[in-house]
C-alpha cells in the first residue's frame, strides 16, 4: 500500500533517520534535565562557570546549560508569534518530541497541533502531552507538513523550527498560507546557506550529509514566502547568537563530531542561522 504521508524516497529516508535515532543522547540527555524534549539547537552566551568546579559534575553542568540554551531558542521563537489567546489554534510544523508545542500551550493556553513524518516522534510527543494532562489541547499527528489534512483558515500562528531543510519551500508555504487566518503569523528558525558561498562550502555539505537534509539558500525562503502571500515583518540574524551553543556542545560527552562543521560554516559565513517572522496577507 502506498503511503500518502511518505510520498517520496527522500521523505522515506528522512523518516527512517528519525525513527531509528531513538536513543540520540543529544536530545534525550538534555530533555532529562526538566522533562522537556527539544529537537533543535540553542542561542545565547553560555555561563563559563559550568566548565569550572568539580570534575565529576562537569558534564552534568554542561548538559543543563545546553538545555537552557535550547529552551531559550524556543522561547525566542514563541516571542515572535504575535498575540495568541487561549481560544486560538496554532501549528508546529515538524514537531519532533514536542517540547516547543508544550511550551506554547503553557504560555498561551491555546490549542496546538504538531505534525511529523516520524511515527516514533509523534508517539513520544503524545506521551509527553498525556503525562501532563494536556492531550486534549496539545495533539501530535503522523502527517506530512506539506499536506496536514487540517481545515483551511484555522491557524492563528504556525512555526517551523529547524525543519524546513527537509521540504520544498514553495510547497510548504502554499500549505501554510492555506491554513493561516488572514493576518496570522508564520515564524521560522532555520539554518540556511549563503547564496554566494554556501552551496560550495564543504562544511555545509557535511551538515547536509550528517542529517540527511537539503539546506536551502537564504534567498529561497524569501522567494517562497512572497509567492504565497507571506510578508516578512521581522528577520533576525541569529548566527552569532548560536555559535556559543556549538562551542559548548563540542566540549560535552554528547558531541557527535558535527560540531566542527557547524562552527566552521558559521564562522566562515557560508551558513546563517535566521529567524523569519511573516504575516499572512
Amino acid at each position: 500500500m502506498t503511503s500518502t504521508i511518505l510520498r517520496t524516497s527522500f521523505e522515506k529516508s528522512v523518516a527512517a533517520y528519525w525513527n531509528t535515532n531513538q536513543d540520540d543522547p543529544v536530545n534525550l540527555r538534555l530533555g532529562e534535565v526538566d522533562d522537556l524534549y527539544h529537537h533543535h539547537y540553542g542561542v545565547g552566551p553560555y555561563d563559563p562557570a559550568v566548565l569550572d568546579g568539580p570534575v565529576e559534575t562537569r558534564e552534568q553542568r554542561i548538559i543543563a546549560e545546553l538545555h537552557r540554551l535550547e529552551s531559550a531558542q524556543a522561547d525566542l521563537l514563541l516571542d515572535h508569534l504575535g498575540p495568541i489567546t487561549a481560544d486560538d489554534m496554532i501549528l508546529d510544523g515538524g514537531s519532533g518530541r514536542g517540547g516547543t508545542s508544550i511550551m506554547a500551550h503553557q504560555r498561551f493556553g491555546c490549542e496546538v497541533d504538531g505534525v511529523s513524518i516520524s511515527e516514533y516522534q509523534v508517539g513520544f510527543a503524545n506521551e509527553q502531552a498525556a503525562r501532563r494532562g494536556i492531550n486534549a489541547r496539545v495533539r501530535f499527528h503522523f502527517r506530512n507538513m506539506l499536506e496536514t489534512q487540517l481545515p483551511a483558515g484555522t491557524r492563528q500562528a504556525i512555526w517551523t523550527n529547524e525543519t524546513t531543510m527537509y521540504v520544498d519551500l514553495f510547497d510548504l508555504y502554499t500549505e501554510f498560507a492555506r491554513l493561516l487566518k488572514f493576518g496570522g503569523r508564520y515564524v521560522c528558525i532555520t539554518g540556511c546557506a549563503n547564496d554566494v558561498t554556501g552551496l560550495r562550502s564543504k562544511a555545509v555539505s557535511k551538515i547536509n550529509e550528517h542529517y540527511t537534509c537539503d539546506i536551502h539558500p537564504r534567498s529561497q525562503y524569501f522567494k517562497a514566502l512572497a509567492a504565497n502571500g507571506l510578508v516578512p515583518i521581522n528577520v533576525v540574524d541569529l548566527t552569532e547568537a548560536t555559535i556559543p551553543y556549538w562551542q559548548l556542545r563540542a566540549k560535552s560527552d554528547v558531541a557527535t563530531g558535527i560540531e566542527e562543521a557547524f562552527l566552521t560554516a558559521y564562522q566562515e559565513g557560508s551558513f546563517h542561522y535566521l529567524l523569519i517572522a511573516a504575516d499572512r496577507i
